[in-house]
């Protein structure tokens, strides 16, 4: 234990190894169920599959997707000292599948070398610091905006798996099945979390998830599927990757790797600004230390995932579990990524746990993050609309790279037409010409 606290500085951050165990995996269990999400959508990519070889690839996938999110969060944990997670990027997988692979027509192995090029320019313009210069010129307001975007996202994605929203075709979205095992589970966890955390028991978040899923065994939605199981065999996947001089000279290729580029790019930025405020491990500004490591351990994670077969890796929101338990170093992240790795024998324990038993536990997060709202100057329209509008739009485009692109776009355009200009940075200006351009030929 003291070999650990020494190596991550645990008693330096405020908390004890304890907490941070505890904060790993409140995280892991929080995030867990990309490992068999993931594999669902990218097996859609892949043409030609029948029932006798469908089991093959997913679990080819699930492994890809398991082995890029540990050596992203390893490198996160072990080389940057962060509490933060990272895996297959929910968005980025439908992209993939149904945008390139789908509609566009491109080979799931041509759709993979793009993924692989896209983590190479990562990591050079990390090395060479682009990275972590554009993230520190992004506005103060929109980056405050940006934590409280995430969590009110979070909560979304909790209220969605929990039933407790649901889709309507003429509203959008609608009040959903309160009645339901589902909708109870939530709302049940979601009040012996609160109780737990306001009576500062340790470990509230993961108690309320491993309760919520005792509950649904008594209403009859959680299921459970074992505890151990073979590891699948990755060769459907692993190396299959394409990449040619054909390929290389098609402009196609290259409006793929750029919109992944664009989304990989500023969901981990948003994600780190927005967790690592809300951590209190950002200086004044804002800003991270050690950022150039943190979007290093994105770009090694994408390009391992693309070796073995999976999209884009990105910082995950569910982060926020482990750090709303008190996790503030790398250590957590240690501890998410050996159960990550331990996922591989024991996936059938692991997807036992049904997706509204860690919804609670997602609302109550988002509901925390709401705090970075207080930082920013409502009385001043040019500050605070950009601010709303990256909230907002975080939540409805189901994107946080939208969120920060719009809210970025939007502060240029008012800073500009109020005779501000020079109150901002002139590379958020650069970055509200690129976005405006993205979104009138790429999106």
């Amino acid at each position: 234990m003291k070999s650990l606290n020494n190596f991550f500085g645990v008693e330096a951050h405020g908390t004890t190894v304890r907490t941070e165990i505890l904060g790993g995996v409140a995280t892991f269990l929080t995030m867990a169920y990309i490992f068999f999400v993931n594999p669902s959508i990218i097996i859609s990519a892949i043409p030609g599959i029948g029932p006798e070889i469908y089991s093959q690839f997913f679990g080819a996938i699930m492994v890809a997707t398991i082995i890029a999110a540990a050596s992203a969060t390893l490198i996160m944990s072990l080389w940057a000292n962060y509490p933060f997670v990272l895996a297959p990027g929910m968005g980025l997988n439908a992209y993939f599948t149904y945008t390139v692979c789908l509609k566009m027509g491109i080979d799931w192995r041509v759709a993979l070398g793009a993924v692989f090029v896209e983590g190479i320019i990562f990591g050079l313009i990390t090395l060479l610091g682009v990275r972590a210069f554009i993230v520190s010129a992004l506005p103060k307001s929109v980056k405050f905006a940006t934590g409280a975007g995430i969590g009110l996202f979070l909560a979304f994605i909790g209220m969605k798996n929990g039933n407790i929203i649901s889709s309507d075709e003429n509203t959008f979205v609608t009040l959903g099945n309160i009645h339901s095992p589902e909708a109870i589970v939530t709302i049940i966890g979601l009040l012996i979390i609160t109780s737990l955390f306001s009576l500062k028991v340790p470990g509230s978040i993961l108690i309320g998830i491993l309760l919520a899923t005792g509950l649904g065994a008594f209403l009859g939605i959680t299921k459970f599927h074992g505890i151990v199981g073979a590891i699948p065999d990755v060769s459907r996947t692993f190396m299959q990757l394409k990449i040619s001089w054909s390929d290389l000279v098609t402009p196609t290729f290259w409006v793929v790797v750029m919109t992944f580029f664009f989304a990989d790019f500023f969901d981990t930025a948003g994600t780190l600004t927005g967790l690592s405020t809300s951590a209190g491990l950002s200086d004044k500004d804002g800003n991270l230390p050690r950022s150039d490591r943190a979007f290093m351990a994105d770009a090694v994670g994408t390009v391992i995932g693309a070796v073995f077969g999976t999209s884009a890796v990105t910082a995950y929101i569910e982060s926020g579990a482990g750090i709303a338990q008190g996790a503030r170093t790398g250590l957590a992240s240690l501890v998410c990524s050996i159960l990550m790795l331990l996922t591989l024998f024991f996936s059938p324990l692991a997807s036992s746990i049904p997706a509204s038993a860690t919804a609670p536990a997602l609302i109550f997060i988002g509901a925390l993050m709401m705090v970075h709202l207080k930082n920013i100057n409502w009385d001043d329209t040019t500050e605070a609309l950009p601010a709303f509008i990256t909230v907002v739009t975080m939540p409805l485009t189901f994107s946080i790279a939208n969120g920060i692109a719009l809210g970025i776009l939007s502060y240029a355009a008012i800073k500009l037409v109020s005779g501000r200009f020079k109150e901002g940075h002139w590379m958020t200006y650069l970055l509200a010409i690129l976005f405006a351009l993205y979104f009138t030929y790429f999106h």
